[in-house]
């Protein structure tokens, strides 16, 4: 429950819809009581009263259509607010995670899926629907009606007061207090294996074409089946504790309707009540304990929203992976990079940058060559400040790293990886993400600097043309292209350019080297690549070996 807390102020922010929620839930339960009851008490007195006395049939009948009415009306508008806050509290709460998540990224904890990640972007986030819609407001509303009713009864018939309350109270709090206890850990269960499920979903679909070839595709499914099983029993072992807990709600609803029963006919026969109202109260009593009902079905979705809270807690808290100083220093206007002494290793590992050591001027362009894993593309990561160093020192413009702000580092560094995705979206706005409010003409300069704008013109669309996920639409090369322009449209001075030709034949490569030679101009640039590249590309080719660069004075002898 403590995990769900963590919300509250999220839940603050819809106090209002939740409240009428909660209170068209609390007019509709009542309404159904008092339906019950007042069609109780028409009947059996319409029953005993004889042809020749007078009876006002208009009025209870009335009252009977009233209630009727009401309850329906209220149930709509209980939905409709109900729902609709309930929607945009989950809106919020993605708002809040997002927020929370991105500081936090790379995760450190590396056990963390991807496919895990994603279940807990959506499925965790959606679990929290019902913490209010079906657990906290029937709760509330069910502890309104059995108090009022409770009252009632010790005004009317007060021997049953006592024998109703105590058996409602066990019904609406003790029962599902103890289903909350009783299945907690299936909960936990239940919502780990569903996404351990949806990972191994998105693992196959990643991996389908090499999970054929390497003829693994039975092992998958039979460890994915193995998986849904696991699911399937845990639900089952929730499914049988909300039936013992729904038994216990009726054995609960028996014993204050019989025991209300007893001592009413005592009651009549003494003289106390009237058999009409007696029935009525009877049927009110057999009435109230829908809302019991409802409860425990909620509340065996509640226990699963626990478990999503505490998922979401645990990414939302984690400890950040790079945090801001204090009081940041403004940054330079000159930026030339420095390393000094630099190491880093990966979580205790093996080192991969040894004592390493490379100052950059302003506007000079570099390749970094090597093997792969040798540490190229974590030097990268260092540049940006995405990792720290375990020793050593990186400066900007002769600031550290470490005391500048995030933002003003990654406003003066851009990045083309091997990664670097294009978006679901338009041309337009997968630039836009470089530089938001850039201007059409911008767009036009940075797609003609890419070497790609006669190809997006004679689109039908144009810049509004969508590019597919991940650029499915386009080739190759020119989702490489669009890639590099949406870099040279954020006009950082310092270009990094991580095997921005994978995937690309010779062809394609070579006129990209050629393309960013002449489109970088007057920014540095640090190119990390395996391909061969033409002479006069690059300014100096460093060699990394052991952790180390070492320069090689004759780049001429990487071209084919």
């Amino acid at each position: 429950m403590n995990a769900l807390l963590a919300f509250r102020s999220l839940f603050a922010r819809q106090a209002k819809g939740l409240l009428i929620a909660l209170l068209l839930s609390l007019v509709t339960l009542t309404a159904g009581v008092a339906l019950l009851g007042t069609s109780g008490w028409f009947i059996t007195a319409t029953a005993l009263t004889t042809a020749g006395l007078a009876f006002n049939l208009f009025v209870p009948s009335s009252l009977v259509r009233g209630f009727s009415f009401i309850r329906i009306l209220a149930r709509y508008g209980e939905r409709l607010s109900g729902h609709d806050a309930t929607l945009r509290l989950l809106t919020d709460i993605r708002g809040w995670l997002f927020k929370r998540l991105f500081p936090r990224l790379p995760l450190n904890d590396r056990s963390l899926r991807h496919g895990d990640l994603v279940s807990r972007l959506t499925a965790d986030v959606d679990a929290l629907d019902t913490a209010f819609l079906v657990a906290i407001g029937p709760i509330a509303a069910a502890a309104v009606i059995g108090i009022a009713l409770t009252t009632i009864l010790a005004w009317l018939l007060p021997a049953a007061a006592l024998v109703y309350g105590v058996s409602f109270g066990m019904a609406v709090l003790l029962v599902p207090a103890g289903l909350v206890l009783a299945s907690r850990r299936v909960g936990t269960d239940i919502v780990t294996r569903a996404a351990a499920a949806r990972a191994a979903v998105l693992d196959g679909i990643e991996g389908h074409a090499d999970l054929t070839l390497f003829g693994a595709l039975g092992r998958t499914q039979s460890g994915f089946q193995a998986l849904a099983e696991r699911l399937a029993r845990a639900r089952g072992r929730l499914a049988t504790l909300a039936a013992f807990a729904a038994f216990g709600v009726q054995a609960l609803a028996a014993l204050a309707l019989t025991g209300s029963l007893w001592l009413g006919l005592r009651a009549y026969a003494n003289g106390q009540i009237d058999g009409p109202v007696l029935v009525g109260l009877l049927l009110a009593i057999l009435g109230s304990f829908e809302a019991s009902s409802v409860i425990v079905r909620s509340v065996a979705k509640l226990t699963t929203a626990m478990a999503a809270a505490e998922r979401l807690n645990a990414i939302a808290n984690a400890p950040i992976s790079i945090a801001d100083p204090i009081n940041p220093v403004d940054l330079p206007a000159g930026l030339p990079i420095a390393i000094t002494d630099l190491s880093f290793a990966y979580d205790g590992g093996a080192p991969v940058l040894r004592n390493l050591t490379l100052a950059i001027a302003p506007g000079e362009h570099i390749a970094i060559i090597g093997e792969s894993g040798i540490g190229k593309s974590s030097l990268l990561n260092l540049l940006l400040r995405l990792v720290e160093p375990q020793s050593g020192q990186i400066t900007l413009g002769g600031v550290a790293l470490s005391a500048l702000e995030q933002a003003d580092i990654h406003a003066s560094m851009a990045l083309l990886s091997q990664d670097s995705p294009l978006f679901n979206d338009t041309i337009r706005a997968n630039l836009l993400i470089a530089q938001p409010a850039a201007s059409d003409e911008a767009l036009w300069d940075a797609l003609d600097a890419a070497g790609i704008g006669e190809f997006v013109r004679a689109l039908l669309r144009g810049l509004d043309t969508l590019v597919g996920e991940s650029g499915r639409t386009v080739s190759a090369g020119q989702g490489r292209r669009l890639c590099l322009a949406r870099v040279l449209l954020s006009r950082a001075p310092i270009v990094l350019l991580d095997e921005p030709t994978t995937g690309l034949d010779r062809p394609a490569e070579l006129a990209f080297f050629d393309t960013m030679r002449s489109a970088a101009v007057g920014r540095t640039v640090i190119l990390v690549t395996h391909a061969a590249f033409p002479q006069g590309t690059v300014d100096r080719v460093l060699s990394m070996r052991d952790g180390r660069l070492h320069a090689i004075d004759t780049p001429i002898a990487l071209e084919n």
